[in-house]
């Protein structure tokens, strides 16, 4: 009997490690357990496992990376359609990035750009401020 229970404990920990790290709960043990098992794939959601933070941070790259294509492919379809020509460089260029907010901006100039390369130009700054109010200079008031 102590030899099919002990059989049955071994191939649950070769099957489940996640079983021993859930045990190990705050222990230093539980760091080197996690170092040794990095590669291990998680068979315990819920426990925030060495294994399971890895799939989750996996995962939400993944979504991010798959937002970031996306966004490039819709930038140079607007410049397709409108007709622009795409240089080799420019396609790169948007294809590479993974900044999602770069991305947005460059999809809302190439809505409007004359050329492809306009997509990455900045919108020149203003030397005058037209946003004060000067209402009270026009109707005569200090």
């Amino acid at each position: 009997m102590v030899t099919s229970t002990h059989e049955a404990s071994h191939r649950l920990f070769q099957e489940h490690p996640e079983v021993v790290e859930v045990g190990l709960v705050d222990t230093p043990t539980r760091e080197n357990w996690r170092t040794t098992m990095e590669n291990v794939v998680t068979h315990f959601p819920g426990h925030r496992t060495l294994f399971e933070e890895k799939y989750l941070d996996g995962k939400a790259d993944g979504k991010a990376e798959g937002k970031a294509e996306g966004k490039a492919e819709n930038i140079l379809r607007v410049l397709k359609v409108r007709g622009l020509a795409i240089s080799d460089t420019v396609r790169e260029r948007i294809t590479t990035c993974t900044d999602l907010d770069t991305l947005s901006v460059w999809f809302d100039r190439s809505l409007t750009a004359t050329t492809a390369e306009d997509v990455f130009q900045e919108e020149p700054q203003s030397d005058t401020d037209t946003s004060a109010d000067t209402s009270a200079d026009t109707f005569g008031q200090p």
